[in-house]
């Protein structure tokens, strides 16, 4: 699957693997030092970390979509794995690919006119 639109390239997406616990998630505040709140798809909010290989390519923003893996021993924390740049986030949403809670990335598209007669 390769797609092309407003001349990003989207291709193949990763997508959480639930077998290992991986959800997504949304940055919901920078707090400095490799660590973001992130508000999970479970409506958790966690401390995000973003791991080693990932600190010096990946730059987060507020809102961006994430794919996260939950900490097993200590519940409010998280790893970071992936970001989704805003179009491969409208992009999943259209596919209907983000739960409910996360789906806040839908694209408006202007409503072609109706009312007009000839």
């Amino acid at each position: 699957m390769e797609v092309v639109e407003g001349g990003e390239e989207v291709g193949r997406l990763p997508l959480p693997r639930r077998a290992r616990g991986e959800i997504f998630g949304v940055a919901s505040q920078l707090l400095g030092a490799a660590r973001i709140r992130v508000l999970c798809e479970d409506e958790v909010s966690r401390m995000g970390r973003i791991t080693g290989k990932m600190k010096k390519k990946m730059w987060i923003r507020e809102g961006d979509l994430l794919v996260v893996r939950p900490w097993g021993f200590q519940e409010g924390k998280a790893d970071i794995l992936f970001r989704y740049s805003r179009t491969q986030a409208a992009y999943l949403s259209r596919r209907k690919l983000l739960p409910a809670t996360m789906d806040r990335f839908a694209v408006e598209e202007p409503a072609a006119d109706a009312g007009s007669t000839s």
